[in-house]
Protein backbone atom coordinates (compact mmCIF):
# COMPACT_ATOMS: atom_id res chain seq x y z
CA UNK A 1 0.00 0.00 0.00
CA UNK A 2 1.22 3.47 -0.89
CA UNK A 3 0.16 5.98 1.76
CA UNK A 4 0.99 8.86 -0.60
CA UNK A 5 -1.81 7.62 -2.82
CA UNK A 6 -4.37 6.50 -0.25
CA UNK A 7 -4.21 9.29 2.33
CA UNK A 8 -5.47 11.95 -0.14
CA UNK A 9 -8.31 9.54 -0.91
CA UNK A 10 -9.33 9.83 2.74
CA UNK A 11 -9.93 13.55 2.18
CA UNK A 12 -11.85 12.78 -1.01
CA UNK A 13 -14.18 10.38 0.84
CA UNK A 14 -15.00 12.94 3.54
CA UNK A 15 -15.46 15.82 1.10
CA UNK A 16 -17.64 13.79 -1.27
CA UNK A 17 -19.86 12.70 1.62
CA UNK A 18 -20.13 16.26 2.92
CA UNK A 19 -21.23 17.70 -0.42
CA UNK A 20 -24.67 16.17 -0.06
CA UNK A 21 -25.48 18.62 2.73
CA UNK A 22 -24.71 21.73 0.74
CA UNK A 23 -22.14 24.51 1.17
CA UNK A 24 -21.56 26.44 4.39
CA UNK A 25 -19.27 29.19 5.58
CA UNK A 26 -16.38 28.29 7.88
CA UNK A 27 -16.03 30.49 10.93
CA UNK A 28 -12.93 32.69 10.71
CA UNK A 29 -11.91 31.98 14.32
CA UNK A 30 -10.09 28.78 13.44
CA UNK A 31 -8.91 29.48 9.89
CA UNK A 32 -5.14 29.21 9.44
CA UNK A 33 -3.14 30.23 6.38
CA UNK A 34 -0.73 27.88 4.60
CA UNK A 35 2.30 30.04 5.38
CA UNK A 36 1.48 30.14 9.09
CA UNK A 37 0.84 26.42 9.14
CA UNK A 38 4.09 25.70 7.30
CA UNK A 39 6.07 27.36 10.06
CA UNK A 40 4.31 25.44 12.82
CA UNK A 41 4.57 22.18 10.89
CA UNK A 42 8.30 22.64 10.40
CA UNK A 43 8.76 22.99 14.15
CA UNK A 44 6.47 20.02 14.73
CA UNK A 45 8.43 17.86 12.26
CA UNK A 46 11.68 18.76 13.97
CA UNK A 47 10.28 17.73 17.35
CA UNK A 48 9.47 14.29 15.93
CA UNK A 49 13.15 13.71 15.22
CA UNK A 50 13.40 12.86 18.92
CA UNK A 51 12.15 9.31 18.40
CA UNK A 52 13.43 5.77 18.07
CA UNK A 53 13.05 3.83 14.80
CA UNK A 54 10.15 1.67 15.92
CA UNK A 55 9.50 0.65 12.31
CA UNK A 56 12.95 -0.84 11.71
CA UNK A 57 14.10 -4.33 12.72
CA UNK A 58 17.21 -2.80 14.28
CA UNK A 59 14.78 -1.59 16.94
CA UNK A 60 14.41 -4.70 19.13
CA UNK A 61 13.45 -3.06 22.38
CA UNK A 62 9.94 -2.47 23.69
CA UNK A 63 6.61 -3.76 22.35
CA UNK A 64 6.15 -0.91 19.90
CA UNK A 65 5.70 -0.90 16.13
CA UNK A 66 3.93 1.27 13.56
CA UNK A 67 0.34 0.53 12.54
CA UNK A 68 -0.44 -1.18 9.28
CA UNK A 69 -0.98 1.28 6.38
CA UNK A 70 -4.59 0.07 6.14
CA UNK A 71 -5.10 1.05 9.79
CA UNK A 72 -3.61 4.48 9.12
CA UNK A 73 -5.90 5.09 6.14
CA UNK A 74 -8.93 3.74 7.99
CA UNK A 75 -8.22 5.87 11.05
CA UNK A 76 -7.56 9.09 9.14
CA UNK A 77 -10.61 8.65 6.92
CA UNK A 78 -12.96 8.05 9.85
CA UNK A 79 -11.26 10.73 11.94
CA UNK A 80 -12.34 13.33 9.38
CA UNK A 81 -15.93 12.41 10.35
CA UNK A 82 -14.82 12.24 14.03
CA UNK A 83 -17.39 9.69 15.26
CA UNK A 84 -17.85 8.91 18.94
CA UNK A 85 -18.75 5.28 19.57
CA UNK A 86 -20.27 5.92 22.97
CA UNK A 87 -23.74 5.90 21.44
CA UNK A 88 -25.06 4.80 18.07
CA UNK A 89 -26.07 8.38 17.22
CA UNK A 90 -22.46 9.45 17.77
CA UNK A 91 -21.11 7.06 15.16
CA UNK A 92 -23.64 4.90 13.34
CA UNK A 93 -21.22 3.41 10.82
CA UNK A 94 -18.29 2.91 13.17
CA UNK A 95 -20.53 1.46 15.88
CA UNK A 96 -21.45 -1.36 13.52
CA UNK A 97 -17.79 -1.78 12.58
CA UNK A 98 -16.89 -2.08 16.25
CA UNK A 99 -19.51 -4.74 16.85
CA UNK A 100 -18.22 -6.74 13.92
CA UNK A 101 -14.64 -6.44 15.18
CA UNK A 102 -15.69 -7.61 18.65
CA UNK A 103 -17.39 -10.65 17.14
CA UNK A 104 -14.21 -11.48 15.21
CA UNK A 105 -12.04 -11.12 18.33
CA UNK A 106 -14.44 -13.31 20.30
CA UNK A 107 -14.19 -15.94 17.60
CA UNK A 108 -10.40 -15.77 17.74
CA UNK A 109 -10.57 -16.85 21.39
CA UNK A 110 -13.23 -19.48 20.80
CA UNK A 111 -16.01 -17.70 22.70
CA UNK A 112 -19.32 -19.32 21.91
CA UNK A 113 -22.85 -18.01 22.26
CA UNK A 114 -23.85 -14.74 23.88
CA UNK A 115 -20.58 -12.89 24.40
CA UNK A 116 -20.32 -9.18 25.15
CA UNK A 117 -17.55 -6.69 24.52
CA UNK A 118 -16.26 -3.47 23.06
CA UNK A 119 -13.07 -1.64 22.18
CA UNK A 120 -11.31 0.48 24.78
CA UNK A 121 -8.59 3.12 24.75
CA UNK A 122 -6.07 0.73 26.32
CA UNK A 123 -5.48 -2.62 27.96
CA UNK A 124 -5.41 -0.82 31.29
CA UNK A 125 -8.98 0.42 30.85
CA UNK A 126 -10.04 -3.00 29.54
CA UNK A 127 -8.61 -4.72 32.62
CA UNK A 128 -10.22 -2.15 34.89
CA UNK A 129 -13.59 -2.98 33.39
CA UNK A 130 -13.04 -6.74 33.68
CA UNK A 131 -12.04 -6.40 37.33
CA UNK A 132 -15.01 -4.12 37.98
CA UNK A 133 -17.36 -6.83 36.71
CA UNK A 134 -15.40 -9.35 38.79
CA UNK A 135 -16.00 -7.25 41.90
CA UNK A 136 -19.71 -6.92 41.15
CA UNK A 137 -20.02 -10.65 40.47
CA UNK A 138 -18.28 -11.71 43.69
CA UNK A 139 -18.67 -8.82 46.12
CA UNK A 140 -16.35 -8.90 49.10
CA UNK A 141 -13.93 -11.33 47.49
CA UNK A 142 -10.51 -10.45 46.16
CA UNK A 143 -8.50 -10.83 42.97
CA UNK A 144 -5.52 -13.20 42.62
CA UNK A 145 -2.78 -12.50 40.10
CA UNK A 146 0.75 -13.67 39.40
CA UNK A 147 3.79 -11.83 40.69
CA UNK A 148 4.83 -11.56 37.03
CA UNK A 149 1.57 -10.04 35.78
CA UNK A 150 1.25 -6.46 34.61
CA UNK A 151 1.29 -3.93 37.42
CA UNK A 152 -2.11 -2.63 36.32
CA UNK A 153 -3.91 -5.39 38.25
CA UNK A 154 -2.57 -4.36 41.64
CA UNK A 155 -3.22 -0.73 40.75
CA UNK A 156 -6.80 -1.37 39.63
CA UNK A 157 -7.53 -3.42 42.73
CA UNK A 158 -6.63 -0.28 44.66
CA UNK A 159 -8.86 1.86 42.46
CA UNK A 160 -11.79 -0.53 42.92
CA UNK A 161 -11.22 -1.14 46.61
CA UNK A 162 -10.66 -4.86 46.08
CA UNK A 163 -8.16 -6.94 48.02
CA UNK A 164 -5.39 -8.01 45.66
CA UNK A 165 -3.46 -11.25 46.23
CA UNK A 166 -0.01 -11.57 44.66
CA UNK A 167 0.73 -15.21 43.83
CA UNK A 168 4.38 -16.31 43.40
CA UNK A 169 5.61 -17.30 39.95
CA UNK A 170 7.35 -20.53 39.06
CA UNK A 171 10.79 -20.88 37.48
CA UNK A 172 9.41 -19.95 34.04
CA UNK A 173 7.57 -16.82 35.14
CA UNK A 174 4.11 -18.45 35.24
CA UNK A 175 1.64 -18.40 38.11
CA UNK A 176 2.50 -21.05 40.71
CA UNK A 177 -0.40 -23.52 40.89
CA UNK A 178 0.37 -24.88 44.37
CA UNK A 179 0.50 -21.38 45.83
CA UNK A 180 -2.68 -20.48 43.96
CA UNK A 181 -4.62 -23.47 45.26
CA UNK A 182 -3.57 -22.72 48.82
CA UNK A 183 -4.89 -19.19 48.38
CA UNK A 184 -8.17 -20.28 46.78
CA UNK A 185 -8.81 -22.77 49.56
CA UNK A 186 -8.94 -19.87 52.03
CA UNK A 187 -12.11 -18.60 50.30
CA UNK A 188 -11.05 -14.95 49.99
CA UNK A 189 -10.68 -14.86 46.19
CA UNK A 190 -13.47 -14.42 43.66
CA UNK A 191 -11.43 -14.07 40.45
CA UNK A 192 -8.06 -15.32 39.23
CA UNK A 193 -6.19 -13.31 36.60
CA UNK A 194 -4.08 -15.40 34.22
CA UNK A 195 -1.70 -13.81 31.74
CA UNK A 196 -1.05 -15.13 28.26
CA UNK A 197 2.08 -13.21 27.47
CA UNK A 198 3.58 -11.32 30.40
CA UNK A 199 5.09 -7.99 29.41
CA UNK A 200 8.42 -8.87 31.00
CA UNK A 201 9.28 -12.28 29.58
CA UNK A 202 6.26 -13.18 27.48
CA UNK A 203 5.41 -16.04 29.86
CA UNK A 204 2.10 -17.83 29.35
CA UNK A 205 0.22 -18.93 32.46
CA UNK A 206 -1.21 -22.50 32.34
CA UNK A 207 -4.79 -21.43 31.71
CA UNK A 208 -5.82 -25.03 31.08
CA UNK A 209 -4.80 -25.94 34.63
CA UNK A 210 -6.06 -22.77 36.31
CA UNK A 211 -9.61 -23.08 34.94
CA UNK A 212 -10.52 -26.43 36.56
CA UNK A 213 -8.73 -25.38 39.74
CA UNK A 214 -10.70 -22.14 39.92
CA UNK A 215 -14.01 -23.84 39.18
CA UNK A 216 -13.40 -26.24 42.03
CA UNK A 217 -13.54 -23.27 44.38
CA UNK A 218 -16.30 -21.35 42.59
CA UNK A 219 -13.89 -18.73 41.25
CA UNK A 220 -14.00 -16.77 37.98
CA UNK A 221 -11.06 -16.64 35.54
CA UNK A 222 -10.03 -13.48 33.72
CA UNK A 223 -7.39 -13.62 30.98
CA UNK A 224 -5.03 -10.71 30.49
CA UNK A 225 -4.04 -11.30 26.88
CA UNK A 226 -3.29 -7.62 26.25
CA UNK A 227 0.13 -8.42 24.85
CA UNK A 228 -0.03 -11.99 23.61
CA UNK A 229 -3.70 -12.37 22.71
CA UNK A 230 -3.30 -12.57 18.96
CA UNK A 231 -1.14 -15.67 19.45
CA UNK A 232 -4.45 -17.48 19.87
CA UNK A 233 -4.36 -17.62 16.06
CA UNK A 234 -1.38 -19.98 16.39
CA UNK A 235 -2.35 -21.64 19.65
CA UNK A 236 -5.76 -22.67 18.35
CA UNK A 237 -4.40 -23.91 15.01
CA UNK A 238 -2.68 -27.09 13.84
CA UNK A 239 0.52 -25.13 13.09
CA UNK A 240 1.39 -23.48 16.40
CA UNK A 241 5.10 -22.78 15.75
CA UNK A 242 6.13 -24.69 18.86
CA UNK A 243 3.69 -22.92 21.19
CA UNK A 244 1.89 -24.98 23.83
CA UNK A 245 -1.67 -24.97 22.48
CA UNK A 246 -3.38 -25.94 25.74
CA UNK A 247 -3.51 -22.51 27.43
CA UNK A 248 -4.87 -20.87 24.28
CA UNK A 249 -7.63 -23.39 23.79
CA UNK A 250 -8.67 -23.08 27.43
CA UNK A 251 -9.42 -19.36 27.03
CA UNK A 252 -12.76 -20.35 25.49
CA UNK A 253 -13.82 -21.55 28.94
CA UNK A 254 -12.80 -18.38 30.80
CA UNK A 255 -15.11 -15.60 31.92
CA UNK A 256 -13.42 -12.60 30.33
CA UNK A 257 -10.40 -11.69 28.25
CA UNK A 258 -8.56 -8.50 27.36
CA UNK A 259 -6.52 -7.98 24.19
CA UNK A 260 -4.73 -4.95 22.74
CA UNK A 261 -5.01 -4.55 18.95
CA UNK A 262 -2.55 -1.66 19.29
CA UNK A 263 0.19 -4.19 20.05
CA UNK A 264 0.26 -7.24 17.78
CA UNK A 265 -2.96 -6.15 16.07
CA UNK A 266 -1.21 -3.55 13.86
CA UNK A 267 -3.36 -0.69 15.17
CA UNK A 268 -2.41 2.81 16.31
CA UNK A 269 -2.56 3.63 20.01
CA UNK A 270 -5.01 3.44 21.68
CA UNK A 271 -7.04 0.43 20.82
CA UNK A 272 -7.71 -2.21 23.46
CA UNK A 273 -10.65 -4.56 23.85
CA UNK A 274 -12.51 -6.34 26.64
CA UNK A 275 -14.68 -9.40 26.01
CA UNK A 276 -17.02 -11.26 28.34
CA UNK A 277 -17.99 -14.85 27.66
CA UNK A 278 -21.53 -14.25 28.91
CA UNK A 279 -23.56 -11.18 28.00
CA UNK A 280 -25.03 -11.18 31.50
CA UNK A 281 -22.06 -8.94 32.33
CA UNK A 282 -24.17 -6.10 30.92
CA UNK A 283 -26.17 -6.18 34.14
CA UNK A 284 -23.18 -4.76 35.99
CA UNK A 285 -22.57 -2.00 33.43
CA UNK A 286 -26.06 -0.84 32.50
CA UNK A 287 -26.78 2.87 32.87
CA UNK A 288 -28.79 5.58 31.17
CA UNK A 289 -28.22 9.15 30.04
CA UNK A 290 -30.82 11.88 29.57
CA UNK A 291 -29.24 13.23 26.40
CA UNK A 292 -27.89 10.15 24.58
CA UNK A 293 -29.18 6.74 23.49
CA UNK A 294 -32.15 8.24 21.66
CA UNK A 295 -31.76 6.37 18.37
CA UNK A 296 -33.03 2.86 17.88
CA UNK A 297 -30.38 0.32 18.76
CA UNK A 298 -30.50 -3.04 20.45
CA UNK A 299 -27.68 -1.93 22.72
CA UNK A 300 -25.50 1.17 22.59
CA UNK A 301 -21.83 0.44 23.24
CA UNK A 302 -21.73 3.12 25.91
CA UNK A 303 -24.33 1.16 27.86
CA UNK A 304 -21.87 -1.70 28.37
CA UNK A 305 -18.73 0.31 29.08
CA UNK A 306 -17.18 2.21 31.95
CA UNK A 307 -15.64 4.60 29.42
CA UNK A 308 -17.79 7.23 27.81
CA UNK A 309 -16.38 8.91 24.68
CA UNK A 310 -14.31 6.58 22.50
CA UNK A 311 -12.88 7.20 19.04
CA UNK A 312 -14.96 5.59 16.32
CA UNK A 313 -11.87 5.98 14.16
CA UNK A 314 -10.20 3.20 16.19
CA UNK A 315 -12.98 0.82 15.23
CA UNK A 316 -12.75 1.90 11.60
CA UNK A 317 -9.00 1.29 11.52
CA UNK A 318 -9.31 -2.19 12.99
CA UNK A 319 -12.26 -3.10 10.77
CA UNK A 320 -10.44 -2.12 7.59
CA UNK A 321 -7.30 -3.98 8.65
CA UNK A 322 -9.25 -7.16 9.35
CA UNK A 323 -10.85 -7.04 5.90
CA UNK A 324 -7.37 -7.46 4.45
CA UNK A 325 -5.75 -9.62 7.15
CA UNK A 326 -8.50 -11.89 8.50
CA UNK A 327 -8.20 -13.45 11.95
CA UNK A 328 -7.17 -16.86 10.62
CA UNK A 329 -3.96 -18.88 10.84
CA UNK A 330 -3.13 -18.14 7.20
CA UNK A 331 -4.21 -14.50 7.44
CA UNK A 332 -3.25 -12.49 10.50
CA UNK A 333 -1.65 -15.60 11.97
CA UNK A 334 1.27 -15.31 9.58
CA UNK A 335 2.22 -12.00 11.21
CA UNK A 336 2.50 -13.76 14.58
CA UNK A 337 4.28 -16.74 13.03
CA UNK A 338 7.01 -14.45 11.69
CA UNK A 339 7.61 -12.94 15.12
CA UNK A 340 7.62 -16.35 16.76
CA UNK A 341 10.12 -17.79 14.28
CA UNK A 342 12.33 -14.76 14.79
CA UNK A 343 12.35 -15.28 18.57
CA UNK A 344 13.10 -19.00 18.31
CA UNK A 345 15.79 -18.37 15.72
CA UNK A 346 17.53 -15.74 17.82
CA UNK A 347 17.33 -17.89 20.94
CA UNK A 348 19.10 -20.66 19.03
CA UNK A 349 21.84 -18.28 17.93
CA UNK A 350 22.28 -17.03 21.50
CA UNK A 351 22.61 -20.59 22.77
CA UNK A 352 25.48 -21.12 20.33
CA UNK A 353 27.14 -17.76 21.09
CA UNK A 354 30.26 -17.19 23.17
CA UNK A 355 29.33 -13.56 23.78
CA UNK A 356 25.69 -13.90 24.87
CA UNK A 357 23.83 -16.19 27.25
CA UNK A 358 20.14 -17.07 27.48
CA UNK A 359 18.15 -15.86 30.47
CA UNK A 360 14.96 -17.75 29.58
CA UNK A 361 13.78 -19.47 26.41
CA UNK A 362 11.03 -17.45 24.68
CA UNK A 363 7.49 -18.72 25.14
CA UNK A 364 6.19 -16.22 22.57
CA UNK A 365 8.38 -13.57 20.91
CA UNK A 366 10.26 -11.91 23.80
CA UNK A 367 13.91 -12.94 23.90
CA UNK A 368 15.79 -12.49 27.18
CA UNK A 369 19.56 -12.79 27.40
CA UNK A 370 22.65 -11.15 28.85
CA UNK A 371 26.28 -10.57 27.84
CA UNK A 372 28.57 -13.40 28.89
CA UNK A 373 30.61 -12.47 31.95
CA UNK A 374 33.38 -14.31 33.78
CA UNK A 375 32.91 -14.76 36.62
CA UNK A 376 29.12 -14.91 36.51
CA UNK A 377 27.96 -12.38 39.11
CA UNK A 378 24.83 -10.30 39.30
CA UNK A 379 26.80 -7.07 39.44
CA UNK A 380 28.81 -8.03 36.36
CA UNK A 381 25.67 -9.01 34.42
CA UNK A 382 23.97 -5.76 35.40
CA UNK A 383 26.92 -3.63 34.32
CA UNK A 384 27.39 -5.51 31.05
CA UNK A 385 23.69 -5.25 30.19
CA UNK A 386 23.71 -1.52 30.92
CA UNK A 387 26.72 -1.04 28.65
CA UNK A 388 25.15 -3.06 25.85
CA UNK A 389 21.94 -1.02 26.02
CA UNK A 390 23.79 2.31 25.97
CA UNK A 391 26.49 1.38 23.43
CA UNK A 392 23.94 -0.01 20.99
CA UNK A 393 21.66 3.01 21.20
CA UNK A 394 24.43 5.61 20.86
CA UNK A 395 26.59 3.91 18.25
CA UNK A 396 27.40 6.35 15.42
CA UNK A 397 27.41 3.53 12.91
CA UNK A 398 25.02 0.60 12.88
CA UNK A 399 23.05 1.44 16.04
CA UNK A 400 20.74 -1.15 17.58
CA UNK A 401 17.96 -0.35 20.03
CA UNK A 402 17.35 -2.83 22.84
CA UNK A 403 15.71 -2.80 26.26
CA UNK A 404 16.44 -4.27 29.68
CA UNK A 405 14.48 -6.18 32.30
CA UNK A 406 15.29 -5.81 35.98
CA UNK A 407 15.41 -9.20 37.71
CA UNK A 408 15.91 -9.95 41.38
CA UNK A 409 18.56 -12.30 42.73
CA UNK A 410 16.17 -15.15 43.47
CA UNK A 411 14.62 -15.14 39.99
CA UNK A 412 18.03 -15.06 38.35
CA UNK A 413 19.32 -17.91 40.52
CA UNK A 414 16.36 -20.09 39.51
CA UNK A 415 17.52 -19.91 35.95
CA UNK A 416 21.26 -19.89 36.66
CA UNK A 417 22.07 -21.51 40.01
CA UNK A 418 25.78 -20.91 39.33
CA UNK A 419 25.44 -17.13 39.62
CA UNK A 420 27.17 -15.32 42.48
CA UNK A 421 24.47 -13.17 44.08
CA UNK A 422 26.63 -10.18 44.99
CA UNK A 423 23.71 -7.77 44.42
CA UNK A 424 19.95 -7.73 45.01
CA UNK A 425 19.04 -7.19 41.35
CA UNK A 426 20.51 -7.34 37.88
CA UNK A 427 19.41 -6.05 34.53
CA UNK A 428 19.24 -8.50 31.64
CA UNK A 429 18.54 -7.75 28.00
CA UNK A 430 14.96 -8.01 26.77
CA UNK A 431 14.14 -7.84 23.08
CA UNK A 432 10.52 -7.85 21.94
CA UNK A 433 10.40 -9.14 18.36
CA UNK A 434 6.90 -7.81 17.82
CA UNK A 435 7.71 -6.98 14.18
CA UNK A 436 7.82 -10.04 11.89
CA UNK A 437 10.46 -8.18 9.86
CA UNK A 438 12.92 -9.26 12.58
CA UNK A 439 12.82 -12.73 11.01
CA UNK A 440 14.31 -11.31 7.82
CA UNK A 441 16.91 -9.22 9.68
CA UNK A 442 17.93 -11.77 12.28
CA UNK A 443 21.50 -12.47 11.16
CA UNK A 444 22.38 -8.78 11.10
CA UNK A 445 20.71 -8.16 14.45
CA UNK A 446 22.42 -11.05 16.20
CA UNK A 447 25.84 -10.27 14.72
CA UNK A 448 25.63 -6.65 15.78
CA UNK A 449 24.54 -7.44 19.34
CA UNK A 450 27.35 -10.00 19.61
CA UNK A 451 29.85 -7.39 18.44
CA UNK A 452 28.67 -4.89 21.01
CA UNK A 453 28.74 -7.49 23.79
CA UNK A 454 32.29 -8.51 22.86
CA UNK A 455 33.51 -4.92 22.62
CA UNK A 456 32.04 -3.94 25.97
CA UNK A 457 33.09 -7.06 27.85
CA UNK A 458 35.48 -6.45 30.71
CA UNK A 459 37.69 -9.51 30.80
CA UNK A 460 39.31 -10.63 34.03
CA UNK A 461 43.05 -9.82 34.23
CA UNK A 462 45.48 -12.59 33.56
CA UNK A 463 47.07 -14.00 36.70
CA UNK A 464 50.35 -12.36 37.66
CA UNK A 465 53.58 -14.19 36.79
CA UNK A 466 55.55 -15.00 39.95
CA UNK A 467 58.34 -12.45 40.39
CA UNK A 468 60.33 -10.88 43.15
CA UNK A 469 58.26 -7.67 43.13
CA UNK A 470 54.89 -9.39 42.81
CA UNK A 471 54.02 -7.52 39.59
CA UNK A 472 52.69 -9.21 36.51
CA UNK A 473 55.13 -9.49 33.65
CA UNK A 474 54.15 -9.80 30.03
Amino acid sequence: MDLRYWLPRAVDVAEHWGERFGPYREHPSHLVGDEEFASAFAAFSKRLDDNYPFFHPRYAGQMVKPPHPAAVVGYVTAMLFNPNNHAAEGGPATTEMERECVDLLAGMFGFRGSHLGHLTTSGTMANLEALYVARQTHPGRGIAYSAECHYTHARMCGVLGIEGHRVPADGLGRIDLDALEKLLAAGRVGTVVVTTGTTGLGAVDPVHEVVPLARRYGVRVHVDAAYGGFYALLGRSDRPEGIDVRPWRAIADCDSVVVDPHKHGLQPYGCGAVLFNDDAARNHLAHDSPYTYFTEAALHLGEISLECSRAGAAAAALWLTLQLLPLTRDGFGEVLAGSRRAAVGWAERIEASEELETYQAPQLDIVSYFPATRPLTLSAVDAASGRLLTDGMHAERDPVFLSVLRTDAADFARRRPDVAADADTARVMRSVLIKPEAELHLDQLHTRVEQLAATGRVRPPRPAHPSSNGRRTS
